[in-house]
This record gives structure tokens, C-alpha cells and sequence, in this order.
């Protein structure tokens, strides 16, 4: 038997909350985190909305010097770390250090630190930047302060398969665990890239939706209407545990990590694999890794970046996995109220597919008003439903072809490798 692992601590930096009751609260009402850029002035870009995290103060979660020696990306997977540890009333000591791991993806890494780098040596020459440019801007910086910061000295890597990043790393991290490489993993994905730079990318690429005149309409997954991406920022971690460690220390489990699926389309830098195949292979892989049929899953958390190609390739792998079950399924995407994370954007739908499970609610789709007739699967439009959610998936397909995908359940007590190596019950 390989170890079970649960889900025992969450924590989030969003758009619509830097917690994880106001997220929840807050995705469940169906309420946007779009709006115009703050950040910087965008009146000169095609795209001049994002979904922006509001009110972050990273001095809450570290020192104050310390939070100026590191990107936002750091900060926010900081944050979310110390807020997935208090939940899960873990306390990394040093008997248990060696023990304890870290994996944080990220697409992108520390873009504004580059672009601030980047100006300074130009306009001013190479003096003037900064010695702390490489460390605040690598993307596995993300995992290396946090473990530096909390003491965790067990694995410890980072994932960069962009859009994929924080599903990776969890799933990743899922595996280290069954391995008995480690008995807990702190583990998802954060990003921070609404910078210039990384805005005229995504609009020269004609990605990103121009709906500037209502920005919380912008993101509308499987809508007819739908016209690009909305970029979003924050980070999503959960603490992961082996259930059995968590059973001896009296942990709350949220839910049960029951596979992980991951494929490549090996077809296109941006553009997913026709009938998105890529992706139906990486649910199937996930479904066999946890034991499961199609007829099993209740619930998908779906990718659904409100892009014309990827919201049909999603949905057509959907029903090439499942069938006429699909038409049975609750399918809806939370990117329409936060946005695209990008590579944090797996670490956030995970916290909130937990969510799902242990709260029997299903947020919704918003903004789907005009259904697209080729997309006709149940999208939970608009209101948020009660569902008894057992198993669920959550999908993320990045560029490059990297697909990616969890599937989580409701923990049911039952054997651990502990209890069936002794031959008793749990």
C-alpha cells in the first residue's frame, strides 16, 4: 500500500480576499476581482484591467526588512503559507524539520524585480543594481524563503510549467509523501506579474480580454462572448500531510489528495492539443492514479481561462473522458471572479476544490449570460449551488503543452500503510 495523503491546512492571497474565509465567502457570492490597473499606469495598453490582490500588507506575515528584500511573489507565498499552517495547527520543530517540505510553483517568478533591475541598468548602469536581484527574482525563490522562514528542511524544489505550476507542485508534492520521502508538504503556487512587461506580452500575444469599459464582465468562461484571459495575481498554498502522521498528531482533515494526473499535448507553444487530447489524458491518468471510474467525480473544477480555444478544447476533453456522465457533472470555473493566477493559479483552484468538498457548495461561473452552443455542459451558471460533493478534479493546462490534474474527495477514515502492515483496522 503507498501512504494516503490529506489536505489539513489552506491558505490564499486573491483578488476577492487574503484569506480564506473572505475568498470563500466571497467566490461563493459570485463576486469579481476585476478591475482597472492600479499598479502602474496601463492607459497606453489595449488591455488596461486586471484582477489585482487589494490591501496586502506583507508585514503581517514578516519582518518588515525582510519584506523588502523580496518580490511580491515571495511575500504572497509567505502569507499564504503561515495562513495554511495556522489552519492546520502544525508547528514545524525541529524534531519533525528534516520531515517537512516545500514546493511552490510559479510561472514567471519575480517580474517586477526584473523590470525594476532592468531600468536601473539601463538609465543608471550596472552599480546601481540591486544585490539582491537574482535571489528576489528566481522563481524558486518562492520555496527556498519559505522554507528558510518556517524551518522546513525536507524537499525542497519549485515547478515552473506555467499555467500548470501550482497543480504540479501539489500533485508533486502528493507523490514525495506517498514516497516517504517526507511526511508533510507545504505546497501550491504563487505569482505576482501584473507589470508592464508582463502586460504588453499577454496583450501582443492578443490573449487578454479588452473589456476595459467593465472589467467585471471581462472574465466569462464558456460564454459566447468570451474574448481573452484576465491576468490575476496571489498565491495559493495548502499544507499536505501523510495521513497517518496527521491521524497521530489529532489534525483536522479538509480532504483526501486521491490522484494526480499529468500529460503533455507535444503539439503547440500556446495553443492547446485539437480536442484538447493532452488533457483528457492527464484526467484519465488522474482517475486510474486514484482508483476511480468517471461515474465517481461530481464536480470539476475546470481550467477555464475564458480564451475561445482552451474553454472548447476543455470541454471536449471533458466529454471524451466522460461520457454521457459528463452531462451529469457540475463544471465551473473560478477564474471568472479571480482571474488567470497563472502559475498560482492550481494552488488557489485547489484550496477552493477543497472548499467544495468540505462545504457541500459549488461556486459558480459568473458572467456566463449568452451560452455557447458547442459549450453546453453544466457550468453552474451564475449561482453558486449545495451539491453532496464526494470526488472532484481539478484541471490546469499550461503553454507549452503541460497539463495537469488533481483529484480530491472527502476523507473517509480507512487503512493507513501503518495500521495495514499491523493487519488491524484503522
Amino acid at each position: 500500500m503507498r501512504r494516503r495523503v490529506v489536505i489539513t491546512g489552506l491558505g490564499v492571497v486573491t483578488p476577492i480576499g487574503n484569506d480564506v474565509e473572505t475568498f470563500w465567502n466571497n467566490l461563493v457570492a459570485g463576486r469579481s476581482g476585476v478591475g482597472p490597473i492600479t499598479a502602474f499606469d496601463a492607459s497606453d495598453f489595449p488591455t488596461r484591467i486586471a484582477a489585482e490582490v487589494k490591501g496586502f500588507d506583507p508585514e503581517a506575515y514578516m519582518d518588515k526588512k525582510e519584506a523588502r528584500r523580496v518580490d511580491r511573489f515571495i511575500q504572497f507565498a509567505v502569507a499564504a503559507t503561515r495562513m495554511a499552517l495556522e489552519g492546520a495547527g502544525l508547528k514545524i520543530t525541529p524534531d519533525i524539520a528534516e520531515r517537512v517540505g516545500v514546493i511552490i510553483g510559479s510561472g514567471i517568478g519575480g517580474l517586477a524585480t526584473l523590470e525594476e533591475n532592468t531600468r536601473a541598468l539601463l538609465e543608471r548602469g550596472p552599480r546601481r543594481v540591486s544585490p539582491f536581484l537574482v535571489p528576489m527574482m528566481i522563481a524558486n525563490m518562492g520555496s527556498g524563503y519559505v522554507s528558510i522562514l518556517f524551518g522546513a528542511k525536507g524537499p525542497n524544489t519549485t515547478v515552473v510549467t506555467a499555467c500548470a505550476s501550482g497543480t504540479h507542485a501539489i500533485g508533486e508534492a502528493t507523490e514525495m509523501i506517498r514516497r516517504g520521502i517526507a511526511d508533510v508538504m507545504i505546497a501550491g503556487g504563487s505569482e505576482a506579474a501584473i507589470r508592464p512587461l508582463g502586460l504588453a506580452g499577454f496583450t501582443s500575444m492578443k490573449a487578454l480580454s479588452t473589456r476595459n469599459d467593465a472589467p467585471e464582465a471581462a472574465s466569462r468562461p464558456f460564454d459566447r462572448g468570451r474574448d481573452g484571459f484576465v491576468m490575476g495575481e496571489g498565491a495559493g498554498v495548502v499544507v499536505l500531510e501523510a495521513l497517518e502522521f496527521a491521524e497521530r498528531r489529532g489534525a483536522r482533515i479538509i480532504a483526501e489528495v486521491a490522484g494526480y494526473g499529468l500529460s503533455a499535448d507535444a503539439y503547440h507553444l500556446t495553443a492547446p492539443a485539437p480536442e484538447g487530447e493532452g488533457a483528457a489524458r492527464a484526467m484519465r491518468l488522474a482517475l486510474q492514479d486514484a482508483g476511480l471510474r468517471p461515474e465517481d467525480v461530481d464536480y470539476i473544477n475546470a481550467h477555464g481561462t475564458s480564451t475561445e480555444y482552451n474553454d472548447l478544447a476543455e470541454t471536449q476533453a471533458i466529454k471524451a473522458v466522460f461520457g454521457e456522465h459528463a452531462y451529469r457533472l457540475k463544471v465551473s470555473s473560478n477564474k471568472s471572479m479571480i482571474g488567470h493566477l497563472l502559475g498560482a493559479a492550481g494552488g488557489v483552484e485547489a484550496v477552493a476544490t477543497a472548499l467544495t468538498i468540505a462545504r457541500g457548495i459549488i461556486p459558480p461561473t459568473i458572467n456566463l449570460t449568452d451560452p455557447d452552443p458547442e459549450l453546453d455542459l453544466d457550468y453552474v451558471p451564475n449561482v453558486a449551488v449545495r451539491a453532496d460533493v464526494r470526488v472532484a478534479l481539478s484541471n490546469s493546462f499550461g503553454f507549452g503543452g503541460h497539463n495537469a490534474v488533481l483529484v480530491l474527495k472527502r476523507y473517509d477514515p480507512g487503512p493507513t500503510v501503518e495500521t495495514a502492515k499491523e493487519g488491524v483496522a484503522p
